[in-house]
């Protein structure tokens, strides 16, 4: 069966447009996953890509995996309440270009409608100009969340592109 799915691609070239999720409360922590830790790369994507069509990654090898997270290029953030994992952000930094993508971003099922997905937005924006970049991106499709594409367009990200996709 094919099915039809709408990709936008979303940019934000300056910290000045960003518009800031509100902060949970201090139980609610983020964390830069250092050392390294594949491992919970996977798990969030699994369990977070189950619902959302997130299928590039599930042949990986665990060879692949390390490979992709040891990349001097790629810092993933975890997003914790108290010691429960919430959710996660994977950014690849492009220094050639001076630009960040935000290339995974999730929340975990059960702390989804909270009103945190602004918040760790916000913060992985922030991390994402962090590095001196003009210019931080993502892309978001019609099998994601059905809040993710306003979460983008509220934060003061802008559709630079749409594509149809048949899957």
């Amino acid at each position: 069966m094919i099915k039809e799915v709408k990709r936008n691609y979303l940019e934000i070239n300056s910290i000045l447009d960003l518009k800031e999720g509100d902060k949970p409360t201090n139980d609610y922590s983020l964390h830069l996953i250092d050392p390294i830790n594949f491992q919970l790369n996977k798990f969030f994507y699994k369990s977070i890509g189950k619902n959302h069509n997130w299928i590039d990654r599930l042949s990986w090898s665990e060879e692949n995996w390390m490979k992709y997270v040891s990349s001097e290029n790629v810092r993933t953030y975890v997003f914790k309440f108290k010691d429960d994992l919430v959710g996660f952000f994977e950014l690849i930094f492009h220094p050639e270009k001076k630009e960040t993508e935000i290339a995974y971003f999730g929340i975990l099922e059960e702390f989804q409608n909270k009103k945190l997905g602004s918040y760790l937005l916000s913060e992985a924006i922030k991390k994402s100009f962090a590095n001196n970049v003009h210019r931080v991106w993502v892309h978001t499709c019609s099998l994601d969340h059905k809040n993710a594409l306003n979460n983008y367009i509220s934060r003061g990200m802008k559709i630079f592109k749409t594509e149809i996709l048949n899957i």
